[in-house]
């Protein structure tokens, strides 16, 4: 079977659980038709590049399917008809990824900084905080 990514976006005044529904309805409809849906990541509530229908966010999922293209066909149709899904884009790959996506990568990244790695700012070159760095002697 051939392998697609699709990611859809959802209204941005939907709940999380909400968005969480839509997945498990669209993955129901993949299964009907012989597929699976091999992974799917909620990328959470971002903020759009550009007002698409008056929503300034939208709530990002991307599924990793593995189905044959009638599913893929009656799946999109049903993103078409559902007036929660503002947005949609299915490609077709050649394998389908074991690791987490970039977005979800980039996220982990941003978590780490604000966690653990990094103290209230940015750090100067040097690697020093900001406020314990030497001062420049003034030019004559």
């Amino acid at each position: 079977m051939p392998f697609y990514e699709h990611v859809f976006l959802a209204r941005q005044d939907l709940t999380t659980a909400q968005v969480e529904a839509l997945t498990e309805g669209f993955t129901k409809v993949l299964a009907e038709g012989k597929g699976k849906v091999a992974n799917s990541e909620y990328w959470g509530l971002r903020t759009l590049a550009y007002r698409i229908a008056k929503n300034r966010k939208a709530h990002y999922v991307m599924l990793n399917i593995d189905a044959p293209a009638t599913a893929l066909a009656e799946m999109e149709r049903q993103v078409g008809l559902n007036e929660d899904i503002i947005r949609s884009m299915t490609i077709r790959v050649d394998a389908l990824s074991s690791e987490p996506s970039a977005m979800t990568r980039r996220g982990d990244r941003e978590r780490g900084d604000r966690e653990g790695g990094r103290e209230g700012g940015r750090e100067a070159r040097d690697g020093a905080p900001r406020g314990e760095r030497p001062r420049r002697e003034p030019r004559a």
